[in-house]
């Protein structure tokens, strides 16, 4: 596997690495040695899916409130979508800061979202599914949002969204002290 760092402090994007021979190829698209090596969290309690039939469906942005929040692998195992993370650290150097990047079942990458970060997604292509890996279980109460669109972040998304849910529109303006990070 290969890690390039994000702009965002403690986030990664993670290229697998293939070995090919007539058989076509093979890559390894986790090692808990490798993530504790460079001090990830390598431990992932649950594993779930989002299936989305259409193109332009967003999701997001969503985080978990201490003291269950949440790190993440985040992968596109069909289709194309352009995911996005948003740094509520408040104590980071990157607060406030967002980053975006394609993930594609062609491309094989995966982001790592630590703790502390709202995540979402818009599907580029329809019938994408996304593979989520959480190294700590849902707790409902502690679920958290802040909106797609709130001008406090400015986040470029490609395409304008075609769905959404209701609560994902719903969440007010940012205000710091809602985050509950």
């Amino acid at each position: 596997m290969i890690f390039h760092a994000s702009p965002l402090d403690g986030a990664w994007v993670i290229e697998p690495e293939f070995t090919t021979d007539e058989r076509g190829a093979f890559a390894r698209v986790f090692c808990t040695r490798d993530f504790e090596e460079r001090g990830l969290e390598s431990s992932f309690v649950q594993t779930s899916i989002s299936i989305n039939s259409r193109c332009g469906t967003l999701r997001g942005m969503h985080f978990q409130a201490r003291p269950h929040a949440e790190t993440k692998l985040v992968r596109c195992t069909r289709g194309r979508l352009f995911d996005v993370i948003l740094d509520l650290r408040e104590t980071s150097a990157t607060f406030c800061h967002w980053f975006g990047i394609e993930l594609s079942a062609d491309n094989r990458q995966t982001l790592y979202v630590p703790r502390g970060f709202a995540h979402g997604f818009v599907t580029l292509a329809d019938d994408t599914e996304v593979l989520y890996q959480i190294d700590t279980f849902y707790e409902p109460t502690a679920a958290r949002g802040v909106r797609w669109n709130d001008p406090a972040f400015g986040i470029q998304w490609p395409i304008e969204p075609l769905v959404t849910s209701a609560r994902d529109g719903s969440y007010p303006d940012f205000n710091r002290t809602l985050v509950g990070q």
